[in-house]
């Protein structure tokens, strides 16, 4: 089901993007910071619906975006704009445009990255951080996995055919999900077209960049961006199966970070959702102590 908890706002990116984003607002004051939730690279803002009406409902007003080229955002005409650092950039202007000083950011995947590059843009604007599944080094075999099939083309007539190449793209990463799940998950990552056939909800130019940069792309250092980012309260959450974010980062993630906290979700690969009950309960209890 399709959840009716979130009103929808847009705002103007500083090349002159219209970008969309879901805020699910408690409708009381609760003094608490608004959280900031940035989805992974091929996905867009309803993969929160589930964590967000969790902490919208207790108390928390969670704000999430479609990236630019994903969703409802306008797609860019500058297909080079499709890295962390321009995102960043978008996230800034969306900050500045609702007068948000601080937040607390919550990234899957891309959505981490590009919480580590705002550390670098407006460092006063991040009050806390939630890393899904991600760190400042990322396992090669995950994002070449990642990068084998963002951007091609896909042949779907309908929707069963978008539930079964859901299904294909992430069934190692949600083992026990049913034929329900999968046409739930379709549903976030396709939007019909024009004649009714679901189509791939991302502009297939968002790999640009990661062609252009060949194998140099896999492999971002941000460890230096990760240690300032960590003079805040950081969580980390790991799927207890991620090809991505290895135990072996996540462990140096704890050594060389300065506030951190790892939470691990059993059985789950990349990236966990977020609702599962190790972590809403960790983010709930993460979120409420940051004043």
């Amino acid at each position: 089901m399709t959840s009716t908890a979130f009103s929808e706002f847009y705002w103007a990116s500083r090349d002159g993007l219209k970008l969309y984003g879901r805020d699910y607002d408690p409708g009381i004051a609760t003094g608490r910071l608004p959280i900031i939730a940035i989805h992974g690279l091929t996905r867009n803002s309803a993969d929160f619906d589930g964590i967000a009406n969790i902490l919208r409902d207790a108390g928390h007003r969670v704000l999430a975006i479609d990236v630019r080229g994903r969703g409802k955002s306008q797609y860019a005409t500058d297909p080079m704009t499709y890295v962390p650092a321009t995102y960043a950039a978008d996230v800034v202007d969306l900050l500045e445009q609702k007068s948000i000083g601080r937040a607390i950011f919550l990234g899957t995947s891309m959505g981490g990255l590009i919480t580590m590059a705002l550390i670098a843009l407006k460092p006063q604007a991040i009050a806390a951080a939630v890393l899904n599944d991600v760190g400042p080094e990322v396992a090669p075999e995950g994002l070449a996995r990642i990068a084998a099939y963002t951007g091609k083309s896909v042949s779907i007539s309908n929707w069963d055919d978008a539930a079964e190449y859901a299904r294909n793209i992430n069934e190692a990463a949600f083992p026990h999900y049913d034929q329900s799940d999968w046409e739930a998950f379709a549903r976030r990552i396709f939007r019909e077209d024009e004649h009714g056939v679901p189509a791939l909800a991302y502009d297939p130019d968002i790999s640009a960049p990661i062609r252009a940069a060949g194998s140099g792309a896999l492999v971002p250092d941000l460890w230096p961006l990760y240690r300032v980012l960590t003079e805040r309260p950081t969580l980390i959450v790991r799927g207890g199966t991620s090809d991505l974010l290895s135990t072996t980062i996540a462990g140096r993630m704890i050594t060389e970070g300065k506030n951190t906290k790892l939470i691990e979700v059993p059985d789950i690969g990349h990236a966990p959702m977020l609702d599962e009950p190790e972590a809403a309960e960790a983010i709930l209890d993460f979120v409420g102590k940051i004043k």
